[in-house]
């Protein structure tokens, strides 16, 4: 008996080892990206844009989503026009794209994130608490973005 007993608590540590084994190296190749959820074979590439936008070139970065929109009706294009467009003090623009972004994909997580991050910029802390608690939905267990936008309204309330 005491036998069985060790070898089914080997075989749990030999499964848990593989299972850790298998996701540690996945999950540190693949970079995690506020700025988009690219989904699908129809997705532009946007690596050219995400640089620019890493270099705070945003209207180099500007530029090449606005033509990417002329092509593609994609939440992650508009998502990254709010962006570099809130980021170049053009609120109001922003916030028409996050909206675009937001009406092809509800739950665009970067798209509510910095929706939520305009709000609190520009002193909407109701608007950027809703666009909280639409992460805290769609991230139950947290996420990347839901840790973000509520660090910019801690921040926000502290001032």
């Amino acid at each position: 008996m005491k036998q069985s007993y060790l070898g089914k608590h080997a075989l749990y540590a030999l499964l848990g080892a593989v299972a850790v084994l298998t996701v540690v190296p996945v999950a540190t190749i693949m970079p995690a990206y506020a700025v988009d959820d690219i989904e699908g074979a129809d997705a532009p590439d946007l690596t050219a844009v995400q640089a620019k936008i890493a270099a705070k070139d945003y209207k180099g970065a500007l530029a090449d989503l606005r033509d990417l929109a002329q092509d593609n009706q994609q939440p992650d294009v508009y998502n990254l026009l709010g962006f570099t467009l809130r980021k170049t003090g053009d609120f109001a623009t922003a916030l028409t794209y996050y909206n675009k972004a937001l009406e092809l994909k509800p739950d665009h997580k970067a798209a509510r994130e910095y929706l939520g991050e305009l709000y609190v910029e520009t002193g909407d802390m109701a608007k950027a608490n809703e666009q909280l608690a639409s992460l805290q939905k769609l991230c139950p267990a947290g996420c990347e973005e839901l840790a973000d936008l509520q660090k910019a309204i801690d921040t926000k309330v502290t001032q």
